[in-house]
């Protein structure tokens, strides 16, 4: 009786602390889904001028809105901005809970002075896409596959594709580097990557003096349990082992957020297929802020390499 008692209390504890921990980190609410993230933290202040520009430069831009349905049957939404016929196309995924407006403004404008077409996309469970759980690039690598195909059906088989991610959406694009890309598929440009969603979510934890094993065992349940999905079935390092595109990394060297290293784990993990480059100075998702410049010409060259 007493181990029954115990076993149920402990199943009470899981399942409570597993709801707990999804509603915090998985769960996305409809309300306030389509307003534009405020950028706040001092890391930002001496940027905020420029993201302003920027920000209402993609903004003003004409755009066509279209969708798409996923593999499990979620209307996914996304803005596709026409530069010429005939040109490449990138295909952009912003990061946890923001938008592709904040997170690719600078991105944008970049790729506009690339001369490439541009796909921004709505994440599922974020902007205008359906789903209400994020699943930090589980589920999501499977929309990657979607969005490609979707564009190769309208801008037909030759069509050259860049897949771009900043942060959650970097490690999504990095974790679709398993699946069966078509050869339209050229290369990746990962930004301020994490190395997987259980490492990411730890470190979070700790931040908040959360117990690591604590952390890591409600968030598995939570996940698992109300969200669908489990937490360890993929994971940029793992994925990028199989990766049969060139890969560009981008990191921050002072990222609050991710940790750096965690990208240096990426590209160790495949050093023949990706090539790594860190912005001294730069926090979180800012690099292109921080030296845009440099950022320039590391993205065109790589650019360039894959594209020809």
């Amino acid at each position: 009786m007493v181990f029954l008692v115990l076993l149920c209390l402990s199943l009470a504890v899981l399942l409570g602390g597993g709801y707990y921990a999804y509603r915090y980190a998985f769960y996305s609410p409809r309300k306030g889904r389509e307003d534009l993230p405020v950028h706040k933290g001092k890391q930002y202040e001496p940027h905020l001028d420029t993201i302003a520009r920027l920000l209402q430069t993609i903004i003003d831009r004409p755009c066509e809105f279209v969708s798409i349905t996923s593999c499990d049957g979620l209307t996914l939404s996304g803005r596709y901005y026409h530069v010429a016929d005939g040109a490449p196309l990138d295909i952009a995924f912003h990061g946890y809970r923001s938008s592709g407006l904040t997170d690719f403004c600078g991105g944008a404008e970049l790729s506009r002075e690339l001369g490439h077409n541009l796909l921004l996309v709505d994440q599922r469970a974020h902007g205008k896409s359906q789903g209400m759980t994020i699943t930090f690039g589980i589920k999501e690598r499977w929309d990657v596959l979607s969005w490609v195909d979707y564009a190769l059906e309208r801008f037909g088989p030759d069509t050259k594709i860049l897949l771009y991610g900043i942060s959650m959406g970097a490690s999504t694009v990095l974790m679709a580097s398993e699946l069966p890309l078509p050869e339209a598929v050229r290369g990746i440009v990962a930004d301020c990557p994490y190395s997987s969603p259980t490492k990411i979510i730890l470190s979070v934890a700790r931040k908040m003096r959360i117990p690591g094993p604590v952390a890591a065992l409600f968030s598995w349940a939570g996940a698992k349990v109300y969200g669908g999905f489990d937490l360890r079935e993929a994971d940029p390092v793992r994925a990028v082992k199989q990766a049969g595109v060139p890969i560009l990394l981008i990191h921050g060297e002072s990222d609050g957020f991710v940790p750096c290293d965690m990208s240096g784990e990426i590209q160790r993990a495949n050093p023949r297929k990706v090539y790594r480059c860190t912005f001294p100075g730069a926090d979180h998702g800012i690099s292109f802020l921080t030296d845009p410049d440099r950022y320039r010409h590391i993205v065109q060259e790589f650019s360039d390499k894959v594209l020809t």
